[in-house]
């Protein structure tokens, strides 16, 4: 036996929380590196970012200005001049070594704010970015609510006594299924 199983057993813990003591030793064991992977590939996926601009990456963030409200990547007309023009216009400003953030700024200021695929998060693009999860807290609270009424148990009158029923009223209500004949 070992230590702890034996200092358990003096304690007079039982075995199921010994058996409980393992596992919770066991779940600890993998915790910790499974949130380190989480870690390195999230960080991994955002340095991607951070990398030299390229033209497919830059073309999935603007939409092509000929009005088909696409990407530029993914313009479904096959001689757009638009495309070209903005095309050419990103790798003038990649070869001239500019990074991703200035050339969509470039881009902003060249086509109008409404050529980035996703506003920017400042002023009153910002309730583009906030509405959604006011919107979704305010869905949750309504559900909450809703599912709270549904559990509650509905409100039973109570029965009246007979203690509070009037005798005269119940000699004249047996008079008269007599006189009907509903009192048999």
């Amino acid at each position: 036996m070992t230590n702890d199983v034996q200092s358990d057993l003096k304690s007079g813990m039982s075995r199921r929380g010994q058996a409980a003591r393992r596992r919770g030793r066991g779940a600890q064991q993998w915790m910790l590196p499974a949130l380190l992977m989480v870690l390195c590939a999230a960080g991994a996926a955002r340095g991607d970012d951070a990398g030299k601009p390229t033209l497919e990456s830059l073309g999935n963030k603007v939409e092509c200005p000929c009005g088909c409200v696409a990407p530029l990547n993914q313009c479904p007309m096959l001689n757009c001049s638009e495309k070209a023009e903005m095309r050419a216009f990103i790798s003038k400003e990649i070869a001239a070594g500019k990074d991703e953030k200035t050339i969509l700024q470039d881009l902003s200021l060249r086509y109008g704010v409404q050529v980035l695929t996703a506003p920017p998060a400042k002023g009153f693009n910002l309730t583009v970015w906030i509405l959604p999860g006011v919107g979704l807290l305010a869905g949750l609270g309504i559900v909450i609510v809703i599912v709270r009424r549904w559990r509650r148990k509905p409100v039973v009158a109570p029965a009246p006594n007979n203690a509070s029923r009037d005798p005269k009223v119940l000699a004249a209500l047996e008079e008269e299924m007599k006189a009907t004949g509903l009192g048999g």
